[in-house]
């Protein structure tokens, strides 16, 4: 069936996940994540899951559970961290941002602000960030309301830059503090000055062209309906599925290498 796991992507996904070597076997892991991944391709509610995936219930609450766990957040770095041991070229990150429009049923919450949403021309948006490496797959993800800046994140997405590495960013990333933090690390900011920039700066258009990528990352994960519109009052489900969404983009990474 459509958005199921392949057997490559079954066998580099099944040793990442939690082990349960006391009580009641779970529920067929394969079964309820090719459920998870159906929900997140398609965009449908819980309640729509084929009956061949088993009760809805038992996908949502895997889905939530290993959540809440960071299961689906490791899972992210052990195949980041695997393709970084293998790779043996210069690093290079892109970070940048992408705006999701937020459905009216994951809009109805108090206290939008503590979920991620703000409020633009078109309704409620939430912002993703992200970095990504030289392949446009996702090292580190975060989630903001709409009307925070690209840089409020920075220092946090940036925690990972290699030493050594080129980090490609648009002009909204030219701020001093992002090009220290850069050089603090070992890294070069490849980043466009913006008009107002008196100092000049080095800074490489050959190179930038290469932040495409981040961009082809983002058009990436919003063929997943779940990802390109938020279905989602809690943030962090929401940031859940863009992870679930960046794993699979991972995983295909394993059949162009087998």
């Amino acid at each position: 069936m459509r958005y199921e796991l392949a057997d490559y992507e079954w066998v580099a996904i099944k040793p990442m996940l939690p082990n349960k070597p006391r009580g009641v076997p779970r529920v067929n892991d394969r079964r309820v994540l090719n459920g998870i991944f159906w929900v997140l391709r398609s965009g449908a509610p819980w309640r729509d899951l084929p009956d061949h995936f088993g009760p809805y219930t038992t996908c949502y609450n895997r889905f939530v559970r290993w959540r809440r766990a960071g299961v689906w957040g490791r899972i992210i770095d052990a195949l980041a961290a695997a393709h970084d041991a293998a790779a043996h070229d210069a690093a290079v990150q892109m970070i940048d941002t992408s705006i999701v429009r937020v459905h009216q049923h994951g809009a109805c919450i108090t206290r939008n602000q503590r979920q991620s949403m703000g409020r633009s021309r078109g309704g409620l948006t939430s912002k993703i960030h992200a970095v990504v490496d030289s392949n446009g797959l996702p090292v580190w993800l975060a989630l903001s309301t709409d009307e925070a800046h690209d840089v409020r994140l920075a220092g946090k997405l940036l925690s990972r830059l290699k030493s050594g590495s080129m980090l490609l960013a648009d002009r909204g990333y030219d701020a001093d503090w992002i090009r220290e933090l850069a050089m603090k690390k070992g890294a070069w900011a490849n980043i466009p000055p913006k008009s107002n920039r008196s100092n000049p700066i080095c800074f490489s258009p050959y190179l930038y062209r290469a932040r495409n990528r981040v961009e082809r990352f983002f058009n990436r994960i919003k063929q997943c309906r779940r990802v390109a519109t938020r279905y989602d009052r809690l943030a962090a489900n929401y940031l859940a599925f863009v992870q679930l969404a960046s794993i699979r983009l991972w995983l295909r990474l394993y059949e162009s290498a087998s």
